[in-house]
């Protein structure tokens, strides 16, 4: 377990209301600086094709943000740093304006197939993508580049993987097609064969 997220998270308040409904609260000890991606964290990440990111506003209200793109399209850079290509979108830049007086982001990361979720927790900086165009050339596909308007590096602190429950199986357009597609082609086959025995 990644107990840096825990030692974020179990503030003092977060405690109290532990020991309201539990009659006792969470202790961490120990936690180290922070906790690095480990393999499982990068490959699930390296197979997401959007996330949720969360930042706060300079009047202290919570803004969360779909990211969306082909799988892997969130970076693993190295065990501590994730990066993404921002693009072209509607122009109001509220997590860009965010992160630029409050670096602190979590971010979602729901595997509804599987029943999975990662949550992340960082400080996020946001490059001019004009400024580094040998970076858009490592972390963006080739016909996404010219969309490119910015680049999102997240210095992650630390990780926490969620329970299971209560997460609705859901499947993207491809995984249906996927799982239907051989039925498709069986239903095909014996509609030819039908088809032969009635002539």
């Amino acid at each position: 377990m990644a107990t840096k997220y825990l030692d974020l998270m179990f503030t003092d308040a977060v405690c109290r209301a532990q020991t309201q409904y539990y009659g006792h609260a969470g202790k961490i000890a120990d936690a180290p600086e922070r906790d690095p991606l480990g393999q499982a964290e990068a490959e699930f990440i390296a197979t997401r094709d959007s996330f949720y990111v969360g930042s706060i506003s300079e009047n202290g209200w919570p803004y969360i943000q779909h990211r969306g793109g082909p799988p892997g399209f969130l970076r693993v850079v190295n065990e501590t740093t994730l990066a993404f290509a921002d693009y072209k979108g509607n122009r109001q830049l509220l997590t860009t304006g965010n992160v630029s007086v409050n670096d602190r982001v979590a971010l979602f990361l729901m595997d509804y197939k599987n029943h999975e979720r990662l949550k992340i927790l960082g400080h996020a900086r946001v490059e001019d993508a004009r400024a580094h165009p040998e970076l858009i050339r490592q972390i963006t596909e080739s016909k996404m580049r010219s969309s490119v308007e910015r680049l999102v590096f997240i210095d992650v602190v630390s990780f926490d993987w969620n329970c299971p429950k209560y997460i609705t199986p859901r499947y993207s357009a491809e995984e249906v097609e996927e799982l239907v597609g051989p039925l498709r082609g069986r239903i095909a086959e014996l509609e030819a064969q039908l088809h032969t025995v009635k002539s």
